[in-house]
């Protein structure tokens, strides 16, 4: 490697400091992530929950993989019986919208091959000899990004993600707005399709070591908080905040016709988890009624009373 160049033009300059899983694997997504457990495990058969992304079927079609879906409670947690699971095959659990620490603890206690998918819960940690995966853009924004707890290394050396293109929409949305942004964010998304697995990118590991973690997780529990005083009441989940947990978002659960529109309309923009569910459900079931209801309200550390006032108050507005 030949001499680091001194002088000259200055680089993006970010903040000093150590990422969150400094310990971990980290790679360039939470789905090479998985791919990463499964091809080094050679599972050849894996249990998913039925509320699910499609890019975990995506995966496991792609690695050959069988799949059997199982279903969920009220309460997220499972309806399974774990001593079916053979050698050679692995049960995933998702921490839904970093609520579900306590039902992925005990499901990580049993003592066969399980996964903790924490996509959705970057700050929880990692549960002893349980191979689990983070996914850094869905709190933070970077253009690439996952970390992984395993005892299992792949056998080969692998690249660097380069993600010296991938800031299109991260800059967009800075200069011109969300709107912008979102086709460059969307076509970011879909080029992580046709690529192997990688490291992390450097850029990405110097922006991650530049966080505010403690700010970061504070904000969002507030956050959290405030919604839930105003809005729990309307709220047909039942959810609390447990102590330690940082939530991805406040899902607000109502049958209201027309709700998540309206708040598309007002510039309050807020995902569907997950259409793929809709499509492959029966409409009694909790995860139709989940996938189709369930409106993830934002409560991240770009946002603080102001934004959140204004959330609350065109929900009652409606309601």
């Amino acid at each position: 490697m030949g001499r680091k160049a001194i002088g000259g033009y200055f680089e993006l300059e970010v903040r000093e400091g150590k990422e969150y899983h400094s310990e971990a694997i980290r790679l360039n997504t939470g789905r090479h992530a998985l791919e990463y457990i499964l091809t080094t495990r050679n599972y050849r058969k894996i249990y998913l929950p039925y509320y699910t992304c499609g890019v975990i079927l995506e995966l496991v079609h792609k690695l050959g993989i069988d799949v059997e879906f199982y279903s969920i409670n009220e309460k997220f947690e499972p309806s399974f019986d774990f001593s079916t699971v053979l050698d050679n095959e692995v049960f995933l659990y998702t921490n839904y919208f970093g609520l579900c620490s306590k039902q992925a603890g005990d499901i990580a206690a049993q003592k066969y091959n399980v996964i903790i998918d924490n996509a959705q819960s970057f700050y929880s940690k990692p549960f002893k000899s349980t191979d689990t995966f983070y996914s850094a853009r869905k709190f933070f924004g970077v253009p690439d990004g996952a970390y992984l707890y395993t005892d299992k290394k792949i056998e080969h050396d692998l690249e660097f993600e380069d993600s010296s293109e991938r800031f299109k929409h991260l800059i967009q949305r800075t200069e011109k707005g969300a709107e912008a942004g979102y086709k460059a964010f969307k076509e970011n998304d879909r080029s992580f399709k046709s690529t192997p697995i990688k490291m992390m990118s450097k850029i990405s590991q110097k922006l991650l070591a530049g966080i505010d973690y403690d700010f970061v997780k504070e904000r969002r529990r507030q956050n959290f908080g405030y919604l839930s005083k105003y809005l729990n009441r309307h709220n047909e989940l039942k959810i609390d905040l447990g102590a330690g947990e940082v939530p991805l978002a406040y899902p607000f659960l109502t049958d209201q016709a027309g709700l998540r529109e309206y708040l598309i309309e007002q510039k309050v923009f807020v995902p569907t988890y997950w259409p793929n569910v809709i499509q492959r459900t029966s409409v009694d079931s909790i995860e139709y009624k989940y996938s189709r209801f369930i409106i993830p309200l934002p409560i991240d550390q770009r946002y603080d009373i102001d934004e959140l006032s204004s959330i609350k108050n065109l929900i009652l507005h409606y309601l």
